[in-house]
């Protein structure tokens, strides 16, 4: 492996998915209320339906991802299959990347060893240090719940930094109740789109990178503002964790009027302000606390651009992103144009 290519990688792990982990905390650990029965569906499902956006004979097709989904469900995706056909390019989920020069990668290659315990609380600190009485008590509850004693899992995991224990402790839930990212959604769109060679059309902004040295030795030795993030994990994984099935069951049956009763917001506040206030963050990118407005005015960009050049295009957005009153597709029906929901 090169070094442009390591120090991307480095990059890629340690910046931007720190500052993805918001994302991912709203998307997979929503409130909601479900009864204690609730089994998860399998088989093969068609998934939601397609919103439709137009504009003067411009037709935008909007396929709305959602994690995570039941692990044993075998998609269905003929009626997608036929709307990218129809298609001549998909637009791709607004991203943040890296950028970082080849000599610039090769000059910090000697700062690898540095990610070494970038997980861990500074100074050796452990979760019992570092959270309430009350709530480390909690923890000890919902570890021995969902993770148990198996050592491999437990692995370190007293002297992790709270935001990325919560991350674990989701994992487990997720894996106890049968239950999967969606990940797999994604890859088959784009296989079908390959497969009818359509245009790709991205959407988002580089980061800087000059200083990832400097941010990775600041957050090694700066505690997070984690505990509120971490708590509200747990109020979920105490409370709502069978209703993950409620919405994962209400995608892959496309049931679009239980999908949009939900609230996709409950943890966004709290996990933003660990990642997104800290120093490595602001190293990376000073304005990194309007990262998400970015993203939605960069696709906001990219959607009227590509369908002013295309007679039809068929787009992938995360679900919260498609409900959302004040988000991507509110923001084109403001700019005039026709939005359809399926039915």
């Amino acid at each position: 492996m090169n070094g442009n290519i390591m120090i991307k990688r480095m990059a890629v792990a340690v910046v931007l998915a720190c500052l993805a982990l918001p994302a991912l905390a709203q998307s997979e650990l929503e409130n909601l209320q479900a009864p204690p029965s609730q089994v998860v569906v399998s088989g093969k499902r068609p998934g939601p339906g397609v919103w439709k956006v137009s504009k003067e004979g411009h037709v935008m097709w909007v396929f709305g991802l959602y994690s995570p989904l039941p692990r044993d469900m075998e998609w269905d995706a003929s009626r997608v299959e036929r709307l990218v056909a129809q298609s001549q390019a998909v637009l791709l989920p607004p991203s943040a990347s890296a950028k970082i020069g080849f000599w610039k990668g090769l000059s910090l290659l000697p700062q690898l060893p540095r990610l070494i315990g970038i997980q861990n609380n500074p100074d050796g600190a452990t979760l019992h240090d570092v959270l309430p009485p009350e709530v480390y008590a909690r923890w000890t509850v919902l570890k021995a719940k969902y993770i148990g004693e198996d050592k491999d899992k437990n692995k370190d995991i007293e002297r992790q930094r709270p935001i990325f224990v919560g991350q674990r402790l989701l994992q487990a839930g997720r894996d106890k109740y049968g239950l999967s990212t969606s990940g797999v959604v994604r890859d088959k769109i784009y296989q079908i789109a390959k497969a009818n060679k359509l245009k790709f059309y991205t959407s988002g902004f580089e980061l800087p990178l000059d200083n990832v040295g400097k941010a990775i030795t600041e957050f090694k030795q700066n505690r997070l503002n984690d505990v509120a993030c971490f708590s509200k994990t747990m109020d979920t994984m105490e409370e709502d964790i069978d209703a993950m099935r409620v919405r994962a069951n209400a995608w892959a049956n496309g049931n679009i009027a239980e999908i949009e009763k939900l609230d996709f917001n409950t943890l966004e506040d709290a996990c933003d302000e660990a990642i997104l206030g800290s120093t490595m963050a602001q190293q990376v990118d000073q304005d990194a606390r309007s990262m998400r407005e970015r993203l939605r005015a960069a696709w906001l960009d990219a959607a009227e651009q590509a369908m002013a050049k295309n007679d039809a295009i068929f787009a992938v957005l995360d679900m919260k992103d498609v409900f959302d009153q004040k988000g991507y597709l509110a923001a084109l029906q403001a700019r005039g144009y026709t939005v359809e929901a399926p039915r």
